[in-house]
């Protein structure tokens, strides 16, 4: 199984570290014997000193911004738009962009021994737990790390084989002038509040227990333990983030009063009722290398296959510690970060990176981890129903393109701000919930809301042209730009191609949820109507699918978004079947966008995985998943954004596409091994989800489908895909179940919570 994560040697640095967490709290351990280093996080933890910034009116600016577009002016309207709509510190008139993720601390902890031999440092996805071992002075030296998943807590455990020993513990943060720091010890408990200067406040806390031995304080900071048999850390973490004091916070997760190998087995099963849902086993593949040899090994070359396994159960691994008892999602680095002032705040990004950070967590049988986003998108709804009244005239709700934890729908980052996408990309995770899990309470309750809050937006933002289309003035692909529209970063334009899929899914999903639940009738007949005149999609002169409204020069050929693909992934409005010559056009944009050097970020490599998974070719995913880990892995697999900086959607994204390798389910068929490349000829998935409410289990061999399990959450016809091979349907009892075949695929009746097999003559 490939489930560990292990080296022969500490980490480099803090990202080569390992993480843990549990949704709420982060640590990223770096395993130094001789003075170990936790870098400690918590979700609230963002600065705070811009979290009461709010909008202006602008939407008197809106009529010239249209003229300017719609008359070709490209460059006038693009530089007034920003003024108007995202101007320096947004348009709140408050500098700077979004609060920045804030690191909590270290804990650090110093064993008095000699010198060290036989060091091993390892992750555990299946345990979620990292252990550090070596032998020091005839002893072996075991520490176990964990964030624990019921108890709320980071839990250090240090322990000897034989004998007893002796350490200094203690707390400290980075030096940062815009935050002060004070220490307190009692109780055997290290305490450091901090508290940034018109921001919010927080403490953490370390507590030590000691079987044997005593404890005494030295210093204003630091812990001494003296003869222990075993030593046990509690760390917590508490803010003023929601309007209560740091220490009540903490309050709310004591120490638990139970011994190490109780806690430990709680952590565990609490893990694996999430992560355990979902098996991938590729028979021969070997993890006696350290992980950053099988990885120098990769980038040399090698072919490993186990190694995907593994970077695909890490993904899993990181959404279920970025997520678990979180109330907010994961950011660009999930819940962890080391620096004061982290690249891009470390914040939300609407237009990919958020929404890739949760592709993987509705097939990947993690939806229970979407809450966190949910949550996320109604904190937004107040504020971005104002923000789309004042920026833009607008009924419905805006979400701006990046974002911090407070729920403030400024738009922010002069020059990439103008952009009405954000909440539209962020609807389709709520429809693919129901989807998924055809929960008609959540669709009811949540989703339904949300999609009309947006379609309402469009409702109003839609203008109609001379020839009765529904236009979208302005428009953008996200953070991209043609030549002639002047020197910002993006340039807007008239209804560009990923704005019209957005809209094309929103009002599609619209209406969709309002048949289902038999309301809005008058409401549906609109959105249908508007559906229809929304402009089409264009194919340009190389036989491409058209970014911009028009065959503009591209500014960077070979740009990291691909945006104007959405529609063929995550969306599913391009596909063979409905849409075969936009099919061949997306597939065209793709290979021009990477033979102009494309795909030069980890994200951007993900989702181009998911997209050629997507197209059926297993070949092109597997390259370009290799590539993810062998350019873009730091040596403890986390995704790296050039220059060398940390972001989690890459792992995610990666995570995501193999699951579209091996299963896909759109327009209500279900499609075995869609994409299996050569790499994994045998193997088995179990658990894997798929759209329509399906669990299903995948069993192969020889590269072709040997047997699989499907079950589904209500009675329905079941239709799969055959891909030229006769199948045989069995019930769980053993009966043959009638099958009807039609154009390459087979339906039969399955009913609820029944176990179907389906396996191949």
């Amino acid at each position: 199984m490939e489930n560990k994560l292990w080296y022969n040697t500490p980490a480099r640095e803090w990202k080569e570290g390992l993480p843990v967490g549990n949704g709420r709290l982060a640590a990223m351990v770096l395993g130094y014997p001789e003075e170990e280093r936790i870098a400690l996080n918590h979700e609230w933890l963002w600065k705070g000193t811009n979290r009461y910034r709010d909008t202006e009116k602008r939407s008197q600016y809106l009529p010239k911004v249209r003229e300017l577009l719609l008359d070709g002016k490209y460059e006038e309207g693009t530089l007034l738009a920003n003024q108007a709509f995202g101007g320096d510190g947004g348009v709140s008139g408050k500098k700077g962009r979004v609060d920045p993720y804030q690191p909590a601390g270290d804990f650090h902890f110093r064993l008095k021994h000699g010198p060290i031999s036989n060091y091993r440092r390892e992750l555990d996805l299946d345990t979620a737990m990292v252990t550090i071992s070596y032998n020091a002075e005839n002893k072996v030296i075991t520490r176990q790390v964990i964030s624990h998943l019921t108890e709320n807590l980071i839990i250090v455990r240090i322990v000897a084989d034989q004998g007893d020993f002796e350490g200094d513990f203690w707390l400290e943060r980075i030096e940062d002038p815009d935050c002060t720091i004070t220490y307190d010890i009692y109780n055997n408990t290290i305490r450091m509040d901090g508290a940034f200067h018109e921001g919010i406040e927080f403490c953490v806390e370390a507590h030590i227990q000691s079987r044997g031995g005593r404890i005494s304080a030295v210093g204003e900071n630091r812990l001494r333990v003296e003869k222990a048999e075993e030593i046990l850390a509690f760390i917590n973490i508490g803010t003023s983030a929601k309007g209560e004091k740091p220490s009540q916070e903490c309050a709310r997760y004591p120490i638990p009063k139970m011994e190490w190998e109780e806690l430990l087995q709680k952590h565990i099963d609490e893990h694996r009722k999430h992560y355990g849902k979902l098996k991938l086993e590729i028979p021969n593949t070997s993890n006696e290398l350290p992980t950053d040899e099988r990885i120098g090994l990769l980038r040399q070359g090698k072919i490993d296959p186990g190694l995907v396994v593994l970077y695909f159960n890490y993904g899993r691994y990181l959404l279920c510690a970025s997520s678990a008892n979180g109330e907010l999602p994961a950011n660009l680095q999930g819940k962890w970060n080391e620096d004061i002032d982290p690249p891009w705040q470390s914040d939300y990004h609407h237009d990919i990176n958020l929404q890739m950070n949760y592709w993987l967590a509705e097939p990947g049988n993690l939806q229970e981890y979407t809450e966190s986003l949910f949550q996320h998108i109604e904190r937004f709804i107040p504020h971005g129903k104002k923000a789309a009244r004042d920026l833009y005239g607008c009924d419905g709700v805006y979400f701006p393109i990046q974002t911090d934890a407070w729920g403030r729908a400024t738009p922010e980052s002069f020059g990439w701000a103008v952009w009405i996408g954000a909440a539209p990309w962020l609807s389709q995770h709520m429809w693919w919930h129901y989807e998924y899990g055809q929960d008609l309470e959540f669709l009811e309750k949540r989703a339904y809301p949300f999609l009309k809050e947006v379609a309402a937006f469009y409702e109003s933002y839609l203008i109609e042209d001379e020839n009765g289309m529904l236009q979208i003035v302005p428009s953008q692909s996200p953070e991209n730009r043609f030549e002639g529209s002047g020197n910002l970063p993006v340039s807007l334009c008239v209804s560009a191609a990923m704005d019209i899929q957005l809209a094309m899914d929103v009002l599609s999903h619209c209406i969709q949820a309002s048949k289902i639940l038999n309301i809005d009738e008058e409401k549906c007949q609109v959105w249908e109507d508007m559906l229809k005149r929304l402009p089409p999609l264009k194919i340009g002169s190389k036989g491409q699918l058209l970014e911009w409204n028009e065959e503009f020069k591209e500014a960077e050929p070979g740009h990291r978004h691909i945006s104007h693909l959405y529609g063929l992934f995550p969306g599913d409005l391009i596909n063979p079947e409905a849409t075969p010559d936009l099919y061949e056009a997306a597939k065209i944009s793709l290979e021009l966008r990477l033979a102009a050097g494309g795909g030069h970020t980890g994200w951007s490599r993900a989702w181009t995985a998911c997209c050629y998974a997507r197209m059926g070719d297993g070949e092109k995913a597997w390259e370009h998943l290799t590539a993810l880990i062998r350019d873009f892995a730091t040596n403890s697999l986390l995704d790296l954004h050039p220059p060398a900086i940390f972001q989690i959607d890459g792992n995610l994204g990666g995570a995501a596409a193999v699951l579209e390798m091996l299963l896909q389910s759109y327009h209500g068929v279900l499609d075995f091994l869609p994409a299996l490349p050569k790499a994994w000829p045998n193997g088995q998935i179990t658990g894997i989800r798929g759209r329509g409410g399906y669990i299903v289990d995948i069993d192969w061999q020889d590269g072709k489908l040997k047997k699989a399990r499907v079950r589904s959450v209500k009675d329905q016809e079941c239709t799969i895909y055959t891909r030229g091979n006769d199948y045989k349907v069995y019930d769980e009892f053993g009966n043959e179940v009638n099958i009807k075949k039609a154009s390459g695929k087979i339906i039969f009746l399955i009913y609820k919570g029944v176990d179907y097999y389906i396996e191949r003559v």
